[in-house]
């Protein structure tokens, strides 16, 4: 995708595409890099546009990190698919939404885990109740900055992340 992104940038402007310079990144946290993971991402021949970050994405110290990183970028979209808890989402709702740029999106992944069966999960903390979509209601109530932007998963058909595409549109 930021291949793609970088070539439609290079068409627009009539300028030459230097595969080795992008304006793109990719920033993944993950409380465990897993070594072959790791490995992968560094042989991957893209990983001059991947970041990784290891550590607790609610970590003051990672969410620091992350800001700093995105300060340098005009369009940043953020997703959202980590400890699925309520408490935990919204915690990342309130550190990384803001850094979404207006017209982009903060993707709530797995909002479904509110419309399934709770013996679906049990080995999981998440339930009804405790889970993505109720984060994500409650971070709408105090945030008018933010839509939820149903036409992406009416594109989709089948989604694990009903209402959880929201646009910033202030």
């Amino acid at each position: 995708m930021l291949a793609l992104l970088d070539m439609a940038d290079a068409i627009n402007s009539g300028s030459v595409l230097d595969p080795a310079k992008s304006n793109r990144k990719v920033l993944g946290i993950d409380v465990d890099i897993r070594a072959h993971n790791r490995a992968a991402i560094e042989a991957h021949p893209m990983v001059s546009r991947i970041q990784m970050i290891e550590g607790s994405s609610i970590a003051p110290e990672v969410v620091a990190q992350v800001r700093e990183i995105a300060a340098g970028y005009q369009c940043v979209l953020v997703c959202l698919d980590s400890y699925h808890t309520y408490d935990h989402v919204l915690a990342e709702l309130q550190a990384y939404a803001p850094l979404t740029s207006v017209g982009s999106y903060c993707v709530v992944f797995d909002t479904i885990v509110e419309n399934v069966p709770n013996d679906m999960f049990p080995d999981r903390p998440w339930c009804h109740g405790d889970n993505p979509m109720i984060a994500m209601r409650e971070f709408l109530k105090t945030h008018p900055e933010f839509e939820i932007d149903k036409s992406i998963q009416h594109k989709l058909v089948i989604t694990m992340t009903p209402d959880g595409y929201l646009r910033r549109v202030a």
